[in-house]
């Protein structure tokens, strides 16, 4: 996990204390680290994964935008079950996550 891409230091906001314990979860069949209960898309971020789907019509890249599950930009196969919001959904140990097309 590239730690340079999460919050470490804040000087009201305390991230460490309030972090679930560290999991492990599969993008793409490459193993990542995450926290239990963070957003799937979160995880992703911190680990440098920007890109999660692709347009069907011209394959533009799509990634996280509104980040409160109301657009569709962040869909990705989770477990098996297409067209999930990662940005609300939170991470849990063991998770396969796929890109995917619609």
């Amino acid at each position: 996990m590239q730690e340079g891409l999460r919050i470490e230091n804040h000087p009201i906001l305390d991230f460490k204390s309030s972090r679930g314990k560290k999991v492990h979860i599969t993008v793409n069949g490459k193993r990542i680290e995450a926290f239990e209960g963070e957003p799937i898309a979160a995880a992703l971020v911190a680990s440098g994964i920007k890109v999660f789907r692709q347009t069907p019509k011209l394959h533009k890249p799509r990634g996280l935008y509104c980040a409160i599950g109301r657009c569709t930009d962040c869909i990705m196969n989770v477990n098996g079950v297409p067209s999930i919001r990662t940005c609300v959904t939170p991470v849990e140990d063991g998770m396969i996550i796929k890109n995917q097309d619609i």
